[in-house]
């Protein structure tokens, strides 16, 4: 089976879904996982997103 649209989503976001991630400050990663602390909302990249999920990594807002 064929597997022509993967990733076809991301296409329509802004940069294609690439930026700087808020936590561990990396430039041009896709940041497709969104987190919540307490009243903020932001996307992160993968590694950020099982950082935090593991208790190794904070979303601070800034």
């Amino acid at each position: 089976m064929s597997k022509a649209h993967r990733g076809k989503g991301i296409w329509e976001l802004f940069s294609r879904g690439r930026g700087q991630c808020p936590v561990c400050k990396r430039n041009n990663v896709k940041l497709l996982y969104e987190q919540e602390a307490g009243d903020i909302k932001a996307k992160v990249c993968k590694i950020c997103k099982a950082a935090i999920k593991h208790g190794k990594k904070r979303l601070v807002s800034s």
